[in-house]
This record gives structure tokens, C-alpha cells and sequence, in this order.
């Protein structure tokens, strides 16, 4: 007798388990105030990478500028570290010394 054969009758409903999605963890990328970068560079620089509108860049620059540093995005891990290699290697490219890390949201 098979197992299906078995459980008839029985009341017993087998019934699959869907897995479970995580979303990935997430990351901010960081901005960090110094006192040579210019903030229409940072500004500059919120738009061309985070894709901020001028306000948004304006606040969060401001922001980076009274606080020491600034949220400039939150995303997955690979996205995260591809920014800051991205933003960090424009400032050197343009001569700035702006940092950008990453640590977990």
C-alpha cells in the first residue's frame, strides 16, 4: 500500500511549504565632511551617482556639512560598495579628497 493510499480517509492534507524570500540586507552609503571639497562638488556629485534632484543634493550636502556626514543612499550590498568605489575614485580623478563609505542600514 503506498503512502498517498494510506492517507486517505484520513483527514491528513499534505500541503507544500513556499519558501521564504529575505530581501538583502541593505547598506548607506556615507558621505564624509572634510574641509576641501567643495560643496558644489558634493552636490555635483549627489546628483551624478544617487540621481538626487538639486534640492535633495542641496539638503543632504548641508546636512554632511553640519553633521560631519551624510546618507547619500541606501542600497543592496554589491550596489553599495559599486558607488563608493565609483564616488571615491571620481574625487581622486578630480582631485578632491571626499570619502565615501559604507556601513550596514
Amino acid at each position: 500500500m503506498s503512502e498517498r493510499e494510506r492517507d486517505i480517509g484520513t483527514g491528513l492534507v499534505v500541503e507544500e511549504a513556499k519558501p521564504r524570500l529575505q530581501a538583502p540586507p541593505l547598506y548607506k552609503v556615507i558621505m564624509i565632511n572634510d574641509d576641501f571639497t567643495p560643496m558644489e562638488f558634493v552636490v555635483q556629485v549627489l546628483q551624478l551617482f544617487f540621481h538626487q534632484t538639486r534640492e535633495q543634493a542641496v539638503q543632504i550636502m548641508l546636512q554632511i556639512h553640519q553633521t560631519g556626514r551624510g546618507v547619500a543612499g541606501i542600497y543592496p550590498a554589491e550596489i553599495a560598495e559599486t558607488k563608493v568605489a565609483q564616488v571615491n575614485a571620481y574625487a581622486r580623478k578630480n582631485q578632491h579628497p571626499l570619502l565615501t563609505v559604507m556601513e550596514k542600514a
